[in-house]
């Protein structure tokens, strides 16, 4: 090295220097090829696995596009995908006119009334009659043939005629085909066909802070009022106008008088509930049916042209720790047959008696589904249909068995 000039040992490290970077370069594209795909890339191909927005022109380029949806985006599709199928539910009637008027106190042929002509005491008179609106609620469209939901309680009065508004403003006569006996569940028909409908869902999968949509004819008077919100709760029990409703679903979407029937729906624009009550001196508490009624009822009306109810024929009492406890069973659920009035326990022709149940027996499953304080008996048998063959598994004298029965059409 001693020999080396200072021009010699610049050029040598000038062209080690070339070598190492040039080797470093191979190894670096080596290593990129290996590498895995950018954080880009990767979303860009989820997004195109899930919406499918490359278009045909496309499929030929490497460049593809990235259609975004936003939750609000979505909402503003599914209310301009629905609107025309809800409608407003008015139900008018003749009403007397009533005026205030002057009469004697003691008839016109009361000995008195000869004596004191001018004493005279106010009071409404009838005046003939005239048509008013009574009440209106929300529906919508089930069908293109005209079939309609709405709450039973909208079309409850069975003197009243009803007129449904479409979203457009046309006003068509409506009849009222069933009304559910049970749940607060009706089903109207216009005359017509081809009428825009919104197709119905599955709540059985809801989960609590899903995304909802409600819409209504909130207060009578504004039709078609778009609410959002979540489910905030599910399975909920509630007692409107001294009915129970059972299995409801919660929502913190705005639902007000006059909702009443509207759907409930989620971001792909189906329904999976009918809006139906709200907590009244609360704010963002309302409830709706879940979706499985609505079309239990459909069937029903498509098959029997009414709607029908599974039965029984038995009066029970749910087992708890309590009442495990205070009469010594040796479970803490099921349905124990008995009564606490005097009436029979078990209904006399019933499919119960038929199958030999009785008083004391207390009953674990039916149809394979445990019975529980939250799967009541009733709402096992309430999701079968008249005429089904099931299994009851029942808890007699300490001993399990299993006995067959088909259910028959519950009486009203």
């Amino acid at each position: 090295m001693e020999d080396l000039t200072k021009t010699q040992i610049v050029l040598l490290f000038i062209l080690i220097s070339i070598v190492v970077s040039f080797t470093t370069a191979i190894v670096t594209a080596a290593l990129f090829e290996q590498a895995p795909q950018g954080v880009t890339q990767t979303i860009q191909r989820v997004v195109e696995r899930v919406d499918n927005a490359v278009s045909d022109n496309d499929k030929g380029s490497d460049e593809k596009t990235i259609k975004v949806i936003t939750d609000e985006q979505r909402v503003i599709d599914v209310v301009r995908t629905v609107s025309p199928a809800v409608v407003s539910v008015v139900a008018t009637k003749d009403l007397p006119v009533l005026e205030r008027c002057f009469v004697s106190p003691f008839g016109q042929n009361d000995v008195f009334g000869q004596f004191f002509p001018e004493l005279q005491v106010p009071q409404l008179c009838k005046k003939g009659t005239e048509r008013r609106e009574i009440s209106s609620g929300t529906g919508f469209f089930v069908g293109s043939d005209g079939l309609i939901a709405t709450n039973r309680h909208v079309v409850r009065d069975t003197d009243a005629d009803y007129t449904v508004i479409m979203n457009d403003g046309r006003r068509i006569e409506a009849k009222v085909v069933a009304r559910d006996p049970i749940e607060d569940l009706a089903l109207v028909r216009v005359s017509g066909k081809n009428f825009p409908f919104i197709p119905l869902g599955d709540s059985s999968g809801l989960q609590l802070g899903q995304r909802v949509i409600a819409i209504g004819n909130a207060l009578g008077e504004f039709q078609n009022t778009i609410s959002v919100g979540v489910v905030s709760g599910l399975r909920r029990t509630i007692v409107a106008s001294g009915e129970e409703l059972r299995s409801l679903i919660q929502t913190d979407a705005a639902i007000n008088p006059g909702n009443s029937g509207g759907p409930l729906l989620n971001l792909e624009g189906r329904v999976i509930g009918i809006n139906t009550a709200v907590a009244a001196g609360a704010e963002n508490i309302g409830f709706a049916l879940p979706v499985h009624l609505l079309k239990k009822d459909i069937g029903d009306v498509e098959k029997f042209k009414r709607i029908v109810y599974p039965f029984l024929g038995v009066r029970y009492v749910m087992v708890d720790a309590a009442l495990k406890e205070k009469l010594k069973l040796s479970v803490d659920y099921g349905a124990l047959v008995s009564a606490d009035s005097g009436e029979a326990v078990v209904t006399p022709g019933s499919p119960a008696e038929k199958a030999g149940i009785r008083a004391g027996d207390i009953i674990l499953e039916i149809a394979g589904e445990k019975i529980s304080k939250e799967n009541p008996l009733a709402s096992i048998v309430g999701k079968k249909q008249v005429g089904d063959t099931v299994s009851l598994k029942i808890l007699r004298d300490g001993k399990e068995m299993t006995i067959q029965l088909a259910l028959a059409e519950r009486k009203f």
